[in-house]
């Protein structure tokens, strides 16, 4: 009887052990979890977050808060199923977040890249949004190429057979949209004087090109800046634009209310869909958000991850942004996912 009791006591030993060794055990998961939270009107380590100089600008009595992911990178059993069993978490595979092939800091590099864009992208929706109008101007014109003796650099580019321009990409898009060789009506202003002139576009690397280098340009009588660190990735631009927004313009857009959101902005002002809306909703709510700007691409997970008492408010870009965000303070209904 003695020897099986201590057979049986140093099975249950080993056994815990082995639990032990398993739960402490990295797995190929990471955890996420709400992110911090950061309000684009104010102060972030005693910065401003948006700096505006050479312009009055306006102060607002509300908020509006960008949210974040956290990222748990080094996950064991043990935090895996805490996280499992989590409302506020979620456990996805590893390679979601960094892919294979790429180190930990190399998808930080990217992340960062992606927030620098995030901010370029929110300035110039915004400044378009405020009436400065993006200029898609000529800056070198090759030698050899179709438009040689046609355009000059310093042209103003402003039409594809007959479709504008508002912003650099829909250049691109608008030649690329004809096949090689076709005969583009090219408008542009030179000098202030506007002027049409036709340019062959000509296959070079698979693609249609008219052979000119360009650059865009948004004159604007001020200096814009955001000053923001420890955050990646380009979900911050539609809260940033607004931010911009209600910063020069005089009518306060929150309405005194702390307003959370996500979404990526293009030049163009579309929001785009993120990742980790159910994790941003939690911060949101903890944050005392009122309401939370959703990309309409996202609607749907957001309304399966609802937090109680906040609003989910549906947008697609930066004017349908603007228009929630007017409702709001007038009492209406604005969009809801």
């Amino acid at each position: 009887m003695r020897r099986r009791g201590v057979t049986v006591l140093l099975g249950a030993l080993l056994t815990a052990l082995l639990s032990i060794g398993v739960l402490g055990a990295p797995i190929p998961y990471v955890v996420l979890g709400p992110g911090p939270t950061v309000n684009t009107l104010g102060k972030e380590n005693g910065k401003e977050v948006i700096q505006i100089t050479g312009r009055e600008t306006s102060t607002s009595a509300g908020q509006l808060r960008l949210t974040t992911v956290g990222v748990q990178p080094s996950v064991k059993l043990r935090s895996a199923i805490q996280g499992w069993f989590s409302d506020d978490e979620a456990v996805v595979p590893r390679e979601l977040v960094y892919p294979p092939g790429e180190s930990r800091e190399e998808v930080e590099e990217r992340n960062a890249e992606d927030f620098k864009t995030s901010q370029t992208s929110a300035e110039t929706a915004a400044l378009r949004e405020l009436g400065y109008p993006v200029q898609v101007v000529v800056k070198t014109v090759a030698a050899d190429g179709p438009a040689a003796g046609v355009l000059k650099p310093g042209d103003v580019l402003t039409s594809v057979d007959g479709q504008p321009v508002p912003v650099a990409v829909r250049l691109t898009e608008l030649i690329r949209a004809k096949p090689a060789g076709t005969a583009l009506e090219i408008g542009y202003t030179r000098g202030g004087v506007a002027a049409t002139a036709k340019v062959t576009s000509r296959e070079q690397d698979n693609r249609p090109r008219i052979g000119v280098e360009i650059e865009q340009q948004q004159p604007h009588p001020f200096t814009l800046n955001i000053d923001l660190e420890d955050i990646g990735g380009p979900s911050a631009g539609l809260m940033f634009a607004l931010g911009i927004v209600d910063k020069l313009t005089p009518e306060d857009l929150t309405g005194g209310k702390i307003i959370a959101g996500t979404g990526t902005i293009d030049d163009s002002g579309q929001v785009g869909p993120i990742g980790g809306i159910a994790q941003k909703l939690v911060g949101a709510k903890d944050a005392g958000a009122v309401a939370f700007l959703v990309p309409a691409a996202n609607c749907a997970e957001a309304v399966r991850n609802p937090q109680p008492g906040l609003p989910l408010l549906r947008v697609g870009s930066l004017d349908e942004a603007l228009t929630a965000l007017e409702a709001l303070r007038a009492g209406g209904q604005p969009a809801r996912c």
